[in-house]
């Protein structure tokens, strides 16, 4: 743990300049947020993350959400989709639907999306190792709507690096990974360019055991990773960078929480201004989504979980966050039933129009405690920097097993920071209940896989057979050259090609990622 001294005064700042450091709301270095007017102009986006069993069943989960105020939609994949199979799929037998919605196709996502107008929401995708395949179902799905793509509006994770270091939900190996995200920048450049290319995600890094400050780092690295590759790739840098946009997590520890927020944008500015000589003011601006730590609730005592997640999102608004996730009280026995996640989200709300934290720009600017909180952070994170450079970068780190074992050796002294109590964790390790009533959970049965496979077995038969050989072998050719994907990619989605046939594919010549022993 951080240690925290009894008091801070002015002699703390002394290094701290006030116009390099702060600057105000809306202008370099972003410090005190990217937008002048901070909420008084726009709320953040609350966009609460949805997804399980079928896609009928999500659907229904959309449009209920949107009713009670939600402004933003977030999909959550279960599992096969994670990993680019299909429900049918042997190796997806007892996980379809159960973390998220089953997707295997185009079909999948016409219903997902049905009675949804897709020119009118925004909507946040989590998935990545097959990101672009379900983003190609997306935009298949808006152009049947008749939605011009360049008005559509949204994010796809497609953060592959933070699966090397944290999720594990890899398909390819790095370097074919990579090339799919430049594919991916430049299509959107073109073609979709309100959308949201990538979402650089801190919030797995942090789930997996890391501390603030690797969150901070290891996610900023890895962003500095695909500018780097854009670049290389051909790309000017504002051609891009524009639309890349961030994931962090929302912990416990309220001041250093907020301080995270903070001297992450004042840290990509200066990075994007100084190593990348970056010129559109949106290029230097940060710009992040926050989710409540998942990791930080616990199955006993579970209305405890109302108050953890009321704490984090109010450190993520004070903050700044551009859009954010609530979790639910009972995430941690089940998907979130929808007692829980309105919860959730009425959490939010009440926030934005109850607590007065609105009403003005980054209100806790100036205490001695959070901008020395600040500072440390940022130092922290810049001698990460100088180590994962010395590696050759962050692929090259990941290789060699550097950021997971930091991350496993913070994990490993928090578990026993909480067997010896110097960390209390209430309902846990201490005040502990003896009389805990259940609570009704979300059940996810076989029922889902049944009529997931059997829709599948339909869609496999009436579709043109031929059309599917012949773009899966475009695919196929495109891959081995240096032709961009995503037209491929499209083609093969409206032939009504599978994930596990697409992913394939693509396997056949990126072959498969083994992760080296740690």
């Amino acid at each position: 743990m951080r240690p925290v001294e009894r008091v801070y005064t002015p002699e703390d700042l002394r290094e701290l300049d006030a116009q390099r450091d702060l600057g105000t709301p809306g202008t370099p270095p972003y410090t005190r947020g990217i937008h002048e007017t901070g909420y008084r102009g726009k709320l953040w986006t609350m966009r609460q993350f949805a997804g399980f069993g079928t896609p009928e069943q999500t659907n229904q989960r959309f449009k209920y959400l949107l009713e009670q105020g939600q402004t933003g939609l977030s999909v959550a994949f279960d599992l096969p989709t994670l990993m680019g199979y299909d429900s049918d799929d042997p190796l997806s037998e007892g996980e379809v639907g159960k973390c998220g919605v089953a997707v295997s196709s185009l079909a999948d996502m016409e219903t997902l999306f049905d009675g949804i107008p897709l020119a009118d929401v925004t909507t946040s995708m989590t998935i990545n190792a097959p990101a672009h395949v379900i983003f190609a179902m997306y935009l298949a799905v808006a152009k049947k709507q008749g939605a011009d793509w360049k008005s559509i509006s949204g994010t796809i994770q497609n953060d592959i690096l933070k699966e090397y270091i944290a999720q594990k939900e890899w398909i390819y190996p790095p370097r074919p990974s990579i090339r799919l995200i430049t594919d991916g920048f430049k299509f959107c450049a073109r073609e979709v360019p309100r959308w949201n290319s990538i979402s650089i995600s801190g919030y797995h890094i942090r789930e997996a055991g890391a501390t603030a400050a690797q969150e901070l780092a290891f996610t900023l690295r890895d962003g500095i990773e695909y500018v780097q590759a854009g670049i290389e790739a051909g790309m000017d840098v504002d051609e891009f960078a524009p639309r890349l946009s961030f994931f962090f997590n929302a912990h416990n520890d309220f001041f250093e929480e907020i301080a995270k927020y903070r001297a992450a944008r004042k840290i990509w500015y200066n990075t994007m201004r100084d190593r990348f000589h970056a010129k559109n003011p949106r290029s230097l601006m940060l710009r992040t989504h926050g989710q409540t730590a998942g990791v930080s609730l616990t199955a006993r005592q579970p209305y405890n979980n109302v108050v953890r997640v009321a704490i984090q999102a109010l450190a993520a608004v004070l903050g700044g966050t551009q859009s954010l996730h609530t979790n639910s009280l009972d995430e941690t026995l089940a998907l979130p039933s929808e007692h829980a996640v309105t919860i959730a989200l009425r959490t939010q709300q009440i926030i934005a129009y109850e607590s007065g934290v609105a009403n003005t720009v980054d209100p806790l600017a100036g205490s001695y405690f959070l901008e020395r909180l600040t500072l440390d952070l940022e130092k922290e994170c810049l001698d990460y920097f100088e180590k994962i450079d010395a590696m050759g970068g962050m692929v090259a780190a990941i290789e060699r097993g550097y950021p997971q074992r930091e991350i496993q050796e913070s994990a490993y002294q928090f578990q026993k920071a909480v067997e010896r109590k110097d960390k209390i964790i209430v309902g846990v390790n201490d005040y502990i209940a003896t009389n805990d009533p259940p609570i009704e959970v979300l059940y996810i049965d076989h029922t889902v896989a049944e009529r997931q496979n059997e829709k599948l077995a339909k869609l496999r038969k009436e579709r043109d057979q031929k059309a599917v050989a012949r773009t899966l072998q475009a695919l196929h050719q495109a891959a081995t050259g240096t032709e961009n994907l995503m037209p491929r990619l499209l083609d093969c989605v409206e032939a009504y090609c599978t994930l596990t046939e697409i992913c394939g594919e693509l396997k056949t010549v990126f072959g498969v990622y083994e992760e080296p022993v740690i």
